[in-house]
C-alpha cells in the first residue's frame, strides 16, 4: 500500500512536470503562429508593393520607347528634308 501511493506521487509529480513543459511548448507553438502569419501578412504587402512597381516600370518604359520612336523619326525626317534642300539626295 505504501509503495502504492509513493508511486502515485511520483507519478502525479512526473505528470504536474509533463503539464508545465506541455504549456510551454504551446505557447511557443502560439508565438510561430502568431509570427507565420505576421510573416504571412508582410509578404502579401511586399508582393502588392512590387507589383505596383512593376507596373509603374513597364509604363515608364512604355513611353520611353514612344519617346525615342518619336525622336528619332522626327530626326529622319528633318535629316531628310534638309538634304533636300541642300540636292544632295
Amino acid at each position: 500500500m505504501q509503495q502504492c501511493l509513493i508511486f502515485c506521487t511520483v507519478l502525479v509529480i512526473q505528470l504536474h512536470g509533463l503539464e508545465l513543459e506541455l504549456r510551454k511548448l504551446e505557447g511557443a507553438v502560439e508565438a510561430i503562429h502568431e509570427n507565420l502569419l505576421y510573416l504571412k501578412g508582410r509578404e502579401s504587402d511586399m508582393r502588392d508593393v512590387s507589383e505596383r512597381t512593376n507596373a509603374r516600370w513597364h509604363g515608364s518604359v512604355c513611353v520611353s520607347l514612344a519617346v525615342c520612336i518619336i525622336v528619332s523619326t522626327l530626326q529622319l525626317w528633318h535629316l531628310k528634308s534638309f538634304f533636300l534642300k541642300k540636292k544632295l539626295i
